[in-house]
């Protein structure tokens, strides 16, 4: 158990100018798409629908994709070796607030309340962890993103049942995703393990966003307080 503590020192790996190149290439692509596609959805959200559930989780979601993908680019692509170590725990840190900020919208739909806090409570200590401790507990820092990603399958049987057919199977590819590009992730001898790593994020969460689009498009909207008003 006290191995799972024991501090490591921080060590970064020296890539290869291609390297840096194509990942920095799929971090700009990344970034762009990302300030796109939230601005989308949030217009989108507060087009289609009236609930406050809704525009809220896609505000949420938005954000906190924007903060994952800066993060990483920031970390991934500065120059200054000194500002490595800081840049590493706001981008280990930010990738369990996208976690958390994917499921905000689909657990505001579902009602699903008690999931949501239990995620964010999860952030929290992750976040904590990088933050505070970053070259300790690495295994229980990794465990804990494939344990909240995981956590609907898991623990969320109500969210699960409030999803459409379509937006349930899409949900569950990028989970898959995500989880097949972690083997990359850790794979650090591969050459551009790094940009491969990264290629599956962005496919992961593409298709996290169909997911959330149908599922704002597709969920039985609220009964609007005019329409049970006697005439």
């Amino acid at each position: 158990m006290k191995a799972l503590f024991k501090e490591r020192p921080f060590t970064c790996r020296t890539y290869s100018r291609a390297e840096r190149l194509s990942d920095a290439a799929i971090h700009i692509v990344g970034v762009v798409s990302a300030i796109v596609a939230a601005g989308v959805l949030i217009t989108l959200a507060f087009s289609w629908r009236p609930e406050p559930a809704v525009r809220i989780g896609a505000v949420i979601y938005g954000l906190c994709l924007l903060l994952m993908l800066a993060a990483s680019a920031a970390y991934h692509m500065t120059p200054w070796q000194e500002w490595k170590e800081t840049l590493r725990r706001l981008d280990q840190s930010a990738i369990y607030v996208k976690i958390a900020g994917t499921y905000t919208p689909f657990a505001l739909l579902a009602g699903t309340l008690p999931l949501l806090i239990g995620i964010w409570g999860a952030a929290a200590a992750g976040l904590s962890l990088r933050v505070f401790a970053p070259n300790r507990a690495v295994p229980v820092a990794l465990a804990l993103y494939l344990l909240m990603g995981w956590a609907g399958v898991l623990v969320g049987d109500a969210l699960l049942d409030s999803l459409s057919p379509k937006a349930l199977l899409l949900m569950l590819s990028s989970g898959v995703i995500y989880t097949v590009g972690v083997v990359f992730y850790l794979w650090d001898a591969l050459p551009f393990h790094n940009t491969i790593w990264h290629a599956f994020v962005l496919v992961g969460t593409a298709v996290m966003y169909v997911a959330m689009l149908l599922q704002f498009a597709e969920f039985p909207a609220a009964i609007p307080p005019a329409a049970v008003m006697p005439s």
